[in-house]
């Protein structure tokens, strides 16, 4: 058993691809004991790649279960009835018919705490709600890109692992109130509550949020991309004494007047503050002025491809049987995760019969 801070709790997973797969992978960094239930081909991960069924999966347990059958019901009823929470990730139709919410499996157990993870809520149909589509369904895209250009979509499933994080945090709270229940979250609404300040602006000022070019802040200047000598450089001034340490180093100074002292004065002539900040990071590389501004406590860092991050952050790397992974983001003093390879398919099965 984990010693870990959630040792002790058993989530059953129904899950596919990415949301659900992150979500309970996370609850296994974290001590869980995840038992991973799939059809006898397999979760469809399995066909992407292996290292792509290992970055969702590691730590878990599998078994096989034809959910549409009988047999598959009772061993299911089984499971919930020794288990604090199931974890869903289907289309909602799928969840209703197979019985994988809490009214459906209440009599098994009534402290069984049901999540149904969705692409726009349990009773929301069946549309598909592919990461991409809900970043342009809910103005993600069309707030990111260049001004002039189309609307752009990050490098990376951002509604899925957003989404993942959300069900698990849900998936927690209600096991602590020692209550069971249903859980509904979608990805429509998770991405939707993270354009908080965006939607806020709106709902309360009427201000349509707008692509800037490099990615600018709203509200926030300087805060944005910034090419120099050699490579980009992402820098964000979000109060006076940044800017003031900023414009010092950077020789912005004549004298002592500081320019655009105030953060009202630099969001009021946003483009001459941008043509002053370009012109003087144009002077040496992103490398060299994250070096510069660091020490000084400004925020700061030089644009990297994903494999310089992960040589710049080896910790973060760990081994999982064969497989090299970014291990968890949670670190918890006095305990490490124990990073097992992802199951082969119906492992839990048997390891069962031996026991």
């Amino acid at each position: 058993m984990s010693s870990g801070p959630l040792a002790g709790i058993r989530v059953l997973e129904v899950g596919t691809m990415l949301a659900g797969p992150y979500a309970t992978m996370m609850l296994a960094d974290l001590g869980a004991e995840v038992i991973k239930i799939e059809p006898p081909t397999g979760d469809i991960s399995r066909q992407v790649s292996d290292s792509y069924f290992a970055s969702l999966n590691r730590g878990k347990r599998s078994v096989c279960l034809e959910l549409g059958t009988e047999e598959g019901q009772r061993r299911l009823g089984e499971l919930v009835a020794e288990s604090h929470a199931l974890l869903v990730n289907l289309k909602p139709s799928a969840i209703l018919k197979l019985g994988l919410t809490y009214e459906a499996l209440r009599r098994h157990n009534d402290k069984i705490v049901c999540v149904a993870l969705t692409g726009f809520g349990l009773y929301g149909g069946d549309d598909p709600a592919f990461d991409y589509v809900v970043q342009a369904a809910t103005g993600i895209a069309a707030l990111t890109g260049d001004p002039d250009g189309p609307p752009t979509l990050p490098g990376y499933s951002s509604a899925d692992n957003s989404t993942g994080l959300t069900a698990a945090l849900g998936l927690l709270a209600q096991i602590v109130s020692g209550r069971g229940g249903q859980i509904d979250v979608s990805l429509r609404d998770v991405m939707l509550s993270q354009l908080n300040y965006h939607a806020s602006a709106y709902l309360n000022d009427g201000v349509r949020p707008q692509r800037r070019p490099n990615g600018a802040h709203s509200f926030y200047v300087p805060a944005q991309l910034f090419p120099t000598a050699e490579g980009h450089l992402a820098l964000f001034i979000t109060h006076d004494g940044f800017w003031r340490s900023f414009a010092t180093e950077a020789g912005l100074t004549a004298g002592a007047q500081l320019p655009f002292a105030t953060m009202a004065e630099r969001a009021e002539r946003r483009d001459e503050v941008l043509a002053l900040v370009s012109d003087a990071l144009a002077t040496d590389t992103a490398q060299g002025w994250e070096a510069r501004l660091k020490p000084l406590g400004i925020p700061a860092a030089a644009v990297r491809s994903l494999p310089e991050a992960l040589e710049a952050l080896p910790e973060m790397v760990v081994a999982a049987g064969q497989y090299r992974l970014v291990g968890s983001s949670v670190r918890i003093d006095g305990y490490e995760p124990d990073y097992r390879p992802p199951p082969t398919l119906d492992e839990y099965a048997e390891t069962a019969q031996q026991s």
